[in-house]
């Protein structure tokens, strides 16, 4: 049950006639206060017997014609409200205090100087008194510390803010909330009032109601809060809490409206979301500049290491839509810095979706649609903190047991960036407006091992080649340097041998290790069926049991009966078969090559080299039960022309690379 208390005995005498208050005891007023605009015709004695204030000024003032003092009240804190609950309480007539008029009495009585020297049990007294059963219960404290906001500078000279706050901190740690706090107390069951029991609430039970605090008295309970070691997640939980009711609500259609144009945005967005606003939106946008420079400041303290292991403390899509708001809001240079910095430490639980930040510095016919750059500063502050972390890695262990471990905790985040950048880069490729540095300089940062398939990168650049047919053959040639055709999966190589845009050394390349990769399959598939057929030669070599085991066979998977061996040959077939259609499919492109004379001569002078075309017919005779199909499979891939030889040592490993299989 809430918190109240009464003083004083006697009933009601005041009664309110306009705008003055009178006082029926039968003897005429002989002092008239005015506070505000209300009026108040009480008796001098009861007045001046409590308050040292009313005692100077009604002694200093000189008496009108009909013997009355009048003076003024115009600084008291509450105004009117509280000065008539100050006078019942001089005449002795009943009052009530709560935690709605605690503080605002309290200072009332400070100013008034109703103190222990102007009689026993002043208001004073009483009200501090009261004051301590209202810390005692969460919901009191609350409601006080709202009232405060009307008296602020007194209630800060009495300490009743600190106060408020330290009551509120301690409970909200302490993270229990008693049904005195709830409000009623009491519950009723059958007609009967029964004390409800004190009950545990999860660390998010008090996000609601501190977020009914306005944001200076809010940000000292957050920082008393996390002074006393809350934990860092609740924190954030409030932070979100409270900026989703005040600030990303009022944004929200600043921020809708954006849309992939052809590169352009629409009418709606532009005015949704241009850096000048209307004389009517000046105050609100810089309150919630204001408000938005405070919550980033409030936002716990983050640790990178700790981020790797598990889920950051604040969400990074929170993050990332306080970083769009504050580009939108053009908050100040050091809090978009510090969001930046804080979406860098933990990049790879971003979304893509997230990251498509609008460009808010003015929609001209050179600006890209979205905030190329800002990604591009968040990524920078990615690379580097996983740079220090595998360097502190490095140093605490040494050795070779450094690198094993440090690179078993930064790949999985760092494959998560590359392929979220790679996924950034198809949704901006489109944008006829992006250049081909920035695009290049994004790709290009992410390390090679970052990305087991480079299936992803190349999507963005098919894109973006696309939307920029203009590019020359240089440019071209630059923005697949960052391809390893070697990391393309079947699909994505069959597409990339046939894709028109790709420079034409590209599309050799591809065909060259998909060659080479068919060339190893099938030379796997011979050993493996040379094995098959020979399971008591295999016996008596030990080696070629250990090249079956790590293929994944053993002594009693084959050989063992006549039913087994039909079924691995039957799955030897097959795969052959694929791997013929595959071949024939890449040869009849090689030829498609071949046969355009244009094409074929600008790529040997390109590369400055001559095409020799050899072809060796002596094929080794080995003993295999493979149908005809894998012999025209292997004769078509021993007729293919080799590539073009290159010079020094890469020449010599191509080479090498082409006579498997052969």
């Amino acid at each position: 049950m809430a918190a109240c208390m009464k003083l004083g005995s006697k009933s009601d005498v005041f009664l309110l006639d306009g705008h003055t208050w009178l006082c029926s005891t039968g003897l005429p007023s002989d002092v008239i206060i005015e506070v505000g605009e209300m009026s108040f015709r009480l008796h001098k004695f009861p007045m001046v017997s409590r308050s040292g204030v009313l005692e100077k000024l009604l002694g200093e003032s000189s008496h009108s014609e009909d013997g009355k003092t009048t003076i003024r009240l115009n600084d008291i804190p509450g105004g009117a409200k509280m000065f008539l609950l100050v006078a019942k309480f001089c005449y002795g007539v009943r009052i009530e205090l709560n935690a709605l008029n605690i503080v605002q009495l309290r200072c009332a009585a400070d100013y008034l100087q109703m103190s222990e020297d102007y009689g026993e049990g002043n208001l004073s007294f009483q009200t501090e008194t009261f004051l301590d059963q209202v810390f005692a219960s969460w919901a009191d404290s609350l409601k006080a510390l709202e009232s405060c906001e009307q008296v602020l500078v007194q209630a800060e000279k009495l300490h009743i803010v600190s106060r408020c706050i330290n009551s509120l901190a301690d409970k909200a740690c302490a993270g229990e909330i008693s049904t005195s706090g709830s409000g009623s107390g009491r519950i009723l069951w059958n007609g009967i009032q029964t004390i409800a029991k004190p009950q545990l609430a999860g660390d998010d039970w008090w996000y609601d109601d501190a977020s009914f605090l306005k944001l200076p008295l809010y940000s000292r309970f957050i920082r008393a809060v996390e002074s006393r070691g809350m934990k860092p997640e609740a924190l954030a939980g409030s932070l979100l809490f409270y900026s989703n009711k005040y600030l990303l609500p009022i944004m929200g259609g600043r921020q809708s409206g954006v849309q992939n144009n052809g590169g352009h945005p629409s009418a709606s967005s532009a005015s949704s979301t241009g850096s000048s606003p209307s004389p009517s939106d000046h105050v609100d946008l810089h309150q919630q500049r204001n408000l938005l420079e405070e919550m980033v400041e409030l936002l716990p303290e983050q640790k990178r290491a700790a981020a790797a292991a598990a889920a950051a403390a604040v969400p990074t899509k929170f993050l990332l839509g306080l970083l769009r708001t504050s580009m939108i809001l053009n908050a100040s240079k050091s809090c978009r810095e510090n969001l930046e910095k804080r979406v860098g430490a933990q990049l790879d639980q971003a979304a893509v979706e997230d990251l498509l930040i609008p460009n808010t510095g003015g929609y001209s016919a050179a600006e890209t649609l979205y905030d190329i750059d800002c990604v591009q500063r968040i990524l920078d502050h990615f690379m580097l903190l996983d740079k220090d972390v595998n360097d502190y890695a490095s140093a605490a262990i040494g050795g070779d047991e450094a690198h094993l471990l440090g690179g078993s905790h930064s790949l999985t985040p760092m494959t998560m960036v590359a392929n979220l950048m790679d996924g950034y880069l198809a949704q901006v490729a489109p944008d006829v407006n992006l250049k081909l540095p920035k695009f290049q300089s994004l790709a290009a940062v992410i390390p090679d091992y970052a990305r087991p398939l480079d299936d992803g990168i190349y999507r963005a650049i098919d894109i973006y080649l696309k939307a920029h047919p203009w590019l020359t053959d240089s440019e071209r040639e630059q923005i697949c340097r960052v391809l390893n055709c070697q990391k393309l999966s079947l699909q994505a190589s069959t597409h990339a041998a046939q894709n028109e845009r790709l420079p034409l050394r590209v599309i050799v390349q591809v065909l060259f290790f998909e060659q080479l990769r068919l060339r190893t399959s099938i030379s796997g598939w011979l050993f493996v069926s040379d094995n098959l057929e020979n399971p008591r030669n295999n016996s008596t070599r030990g080696g070629g049991n250990l090249e079956l085991a790590r293929n994944g066979y053993s002594g009693g998977q084959f050989g063992t009966t006549t039913l087994d061996r039909v079924v691995i040959v039957d799955d030897v077939k097959e795969r052959v078969s694929e791997l013929e259609k595959g071949c024939l499919s890449m040869k009849q492109e090689l030829d498609k090559l071949v046969k355009n004379k244009r094409s074929w001569n600008l790529f040997l002078k390109r590369l400055g080299q001559r095409l020799t075309t050899s072809c060796q017919s002596d094929q080794k005779a080995s003993k295999t039960f493979l149908p005809k199909a894998a012999a025209a499979a292997v004769a078509a891939i021993a007729a293919t022309p080799p590539p073009i030889k290159a010079n020094g040592k890469q020449s010599h490993i191509i080479d090498r690379a082409l006579s498997l299989g052969k």
